[in-house]
């Protein structure tokens, strides 16, 4: 009997830490949500563009495999890959966000580039070609997918940061949850965005009331100047989230002199505006991280084009959109 007593004094006591686990993950998850919420949003920013101009049928299924693209991403690959590094390599994280950073600097700016000198660059005009509707859906699935990537890394090494550090599968549940949850958050807000027009062309051809079919109207003319709208912000959002993730690296590896320069015109900014130091700081410092993303993606505009994709082409023997 004392035996069985100890056994199950044992079991509460296991039942007991259990608990106080589920209650550390979910506490850690809100947190490290929290944190990585601005990346969210760029990455709810940049994600529309990739459906635009396919027909309304295309546009789930597209969103679905971009979806699951990102769960991958996130699951699979990053995770555990960011666990590792973090318990083996912590100093390679920093290096592989700058080039992640400046992949979307990249993006942003030759987005920028095709738009001011549509026929300067035939590589660009190539890249940015419609071509054959199938294949199409392919590279924009493939491009969204890498560009989810680079988002997806940053989210989850914020997160990977606001997790208290503690028992490895604690910090693994976390990151799964955490990644999980933004991506259904992102593509569910994606998926109702681009489907919006559908719901107002429904409204205006099935609505009881003239108000809704006025409004159902109103929805159809408005989803495509709102998706236009989200094409230009996530080239900016691009550029901006590139531009501040290679600012940031360089003042982790001891080269702060930009950093720092930003943040001092950036308060200077805040100062000129006592109404609104916080707010006037932060979109100072934003646009001075997506100018500074904007210079560094036109300067590799020629590297990316006429080396690293020569090469890319040479080593696989296929062109690769970059």
């Amino acid at each position: 009997m004392s035996g069985l007593l100890a056994l199950l004094d044992d079991v509460a006591a296991i039942a007991k830490v259990a608990a106080a686990s589920v209650d550390d993950i979910a506490a850690a998850a809100a947190k490290a949500g929290a944190k990585a919420a601005g990346v969210v949003i760029d990455d709810a920013a940049v994600t529309p563009k990739y459906v635009t101009g396919f027909s309304a049928e295309r546009e789930l299924p597209i969103i679905w495999r971009i979806s699951l693209g990102s769960l991958k991403n996130k699951l699979v690959i990053l995770l555990p890959g960011l666990l590792a590094l973090d318990a083996f390599l912590p100093q390679a994280i920093t290096p592989l966000l700058m080039l992640g950073g400046a992949y979307l600097c990249f993006e942003g700016a030759e987005k920028v580039f095709h738009l001011l000198f549509p026929h300067a660059d035939a590589v660009v005009a190539a890249d940015l070609s419609t071509g054959d509707p199938l294949h199409l859906e392919e590279e924009k699935v493939a491009g969204a997918i890498k560009t989810d990537f680079i988002l997806s890394a940053e989210i989850m090494t914020i997160a990977l940061a606001a997790i208290p550090q503690g028992e490895l599968w604690i910090e693994a549940i976390t990151l799964a949850i955490v990644g999980a949850m933004i991506t259904v958050v992102v593509y569910g807000a994606v998926a109702l965005i681009v489907k919006m027009d559908d719901v107002g062309l429904h409204m205006a051809a099935t609505g009881r009331t003239g108000a809704g079919r006025s409004i159902g109207r109103g929805l159809v003319a408005l989803m495509p100047k709102l998706l236009a709208v989200l094409s230009v912000v996530g080239t900016l959002a691009m550029l901006w989230v590139g531009g501040s993730i290679v600012i940031h690296g360089m003042e982790e590896l001891g080269f702060g002199w930009l950093g720092h320069h930003i943040h001092d015109w950036a308060a200077v900014a805040g100062h000129l505006v006592p109404q609104g130091v916080a707010a006037v700081e932060w979109i100072a410092k934003a646009v001075m991280d997506g100018i500074f993303g904007l210079a560094l993606g036109l300067v590799l505009i020629p590297v990316a084009t006429r080396v690293i994709m020569p090469l890319w082409s040479a080593v696989t023997g296929k062109r690769s959109a970059p």
